[in-house]
């Protein structure tokens, strides 16, 4: 039995010291903010789906992840602008399945926004050594720097770190745009299908690697988007979740379709799939291979597409910060994890997590299994995300309701069964790091079984919307 305490010292003085910051962020910028989140995806880590699948594999996996986000963030549009807490899918979970389907869902989000950013550290290292500046590898010294200067903007506060991120963001979209200029003139349909076929069940120049490859590339199908769906995390921060939760996190998703689109097309069109399929910066190499060698655009892409890289890996710092608060603050995780400082920033929160990515970038260098590891925690969640929106529209038809999902609970059941899908995929392209993964999430639920579903707080705004729920319904 899940137990609700008053926290030591009173709720007002525990809440005073677990407080953000609000009215940083409108619509503009949350839309900047999702894309923000996800834009590295375009520069980096999605080409290596073409080892996995070929080029049709992997453009098969890109519509079925698109259409999965695109159900899915309509049912988080309505989510958001229902129950907007910093919380985000772990409180639209713990309203629609319970206290331990809350707990499940955050914990799956943590582990997907603790380890993306180690593997976007990675392909920051493979872009700062493709510049050859100063001499630096794609190594530990790089990830070091990237994580302190990047937590130390957080630190400074919030309305600070979202507008840095906005104008990081707008560099990194010229550089998409300027990349799309330079290779459309070199486009080859033929380079497409360049990766011999591997003579299993299905195989084709379209399917080099069978039917099974399109399962296998699902994985870097969803590294085109992933994340977008940490846009409602910022809605304690915003001036009017109703109205800029769904604006925001619409036009993010219709953007990235439109940015993932052009990247598959273009770059693998341009340089081949069979260059690209192992590349660590493949949009400067695209270019460089077109050209015959270094060109301007190339290197200008290349220093931009930094910008891309360090516009997710500062983001995504944000949402997973955002994600442990508010776990640590209803008690689901250690309670000092949630503390915030004079700025208003959860300073244990950035500084934990970010630890962790480090070492895990450092100790691996590894993008693909960092990748896959992230994505691991990304479809459990999108599964209880959709199943949540389900559940609630059934449970509580008559909830107050700022945006309502196209379709209703059609569209999050295709969202639903399409990411239980996904859930499978990481299994087939790494059986080992989807174990591994499983067991952290297993050890995680124990923890909440054992310990802390007795101490839950109550005055937590996310609880606080579950006792309403339940007063509301024992009064009927």
């Amino acid at each position: 039995m899940e137990t609700a305490h008053q926290p030591p010292g009173g709720e007002e003085e525990y809440l005073k010291h677990r407080r953000l910051k609000r009215g940083a962020a409108g619509w503009i910028l949350l839309a900047g903010l999702g894309v923000a989140y996800v834009i590295s995806g375009d520069f980096a880590g999605w080409n290596l789906g073409l080892a996995q699948g070929g080029w049709g594999g992997l453009l098969i996996a890109f519509v079925l992840m698109a259409v999965m986000y695109t159900c899915m963030v309509f049912g988080l549009a309505e989510l958001s602008s229902t129950l907007p807490t910093a919380g985000a899918g772990y409180a639209f979970a713990r309203r629609a399945l319970g206290p331990l389907g809350g707990y499940a869902t955050g914990m799956a989000v943590l582990i997907e926004y603790a380890v993306a950013p180690a593997a976007i550290a990675t392909f920051i290292g493979g872009y700062v050594e493709a510049l050859g500046l100063f001499g630096l590898t794609n190594s530990w010294p790089v990830y070091l720097v990237t994580y302190v200067i990047f937590i130390g903007i957080h630190l400074r506060g919030v309305g600070e770190a979202l507008k840095i991120m906005f104008g990081i963001t707008a560099v990194a979209t010229v550089a998409l745009i300027a990349a799309v200029i330079g290779l459309l003139p070199k486009f080859d349909p033929a380079r497409l299908f360049d990766i011999v076929p591997d003579g299993s069940a299905g195989s084709s120049a379209f399917l080099p690697m069978g039917v099974s490859g399109i399962l296998a590339a699902l994985v870097y199908g969803i590294w085109f988007f992933l994340a977008v769906e940490g846009v409602p995390l910022a809605a304690e921060e915003t001036s009017n979740p109703k109205r800029d939760m769904p604006r925001g996190i619409i036009v993010a998703v219709i953007i990235l379709v439109a940015f993932g689109a052009l990247m598959l097309v273009l770059v693998p069109g341009a340089a081949g799939s069979q260059a690209m399929s192992g590349s660590d910066n493949p949009l400067p190499e695209a270019l460089r291979i077109a050209y015959g060698g270094n060109t301007f655009l190339a290197d200008f892409v290349n220093y931009a597409g930094l910008a891309g890289l360090v516009a997710s890996f500062f983001s995504i710092i944000y949402a997973y910060s955002r994600q442990l608060f508010a776990l640590s603050r209803a008690g689901y995780l250690p309670r000092w994890l949630s503390l915030t400082g004079a700025r208003r920033t959860p300073y244990w929160a950035l500084i934990i997590p970010g630890t962790i990515g480090f070492l895990l970038a450092a100790v691996t260098q590894d993008g693909a299994l960092l990748i896959n590891i992230a994505v691991f925690g990304a479809t459990v969640s999108y599964v209880l995300l959709n199943l949540s929106h389900i559940v609630l529209r059934k449970k509580e038809p008559h909830l107050e309701r700022g945006y309502r999902t196209p379709g209703g609970i059609v569209t999050t059941s295709v969202a639903l069964v399409l990411s239980a899908v996904a859930v499978v995929a990481t299994f087939v392209v790494d059986v080992f790091a989807a174990s591994i993964t499983a067991a952290i999430f297993a050890a995680a639920l124990l923890y909440y079984w054992l310990y802390s579903r007795h101490r839950i707080v109550a005055g937590a705004p996310e609880e606080e919307f579950a006792q309403l729920a339940m007063a509301e319904a024992e009064l009927k």
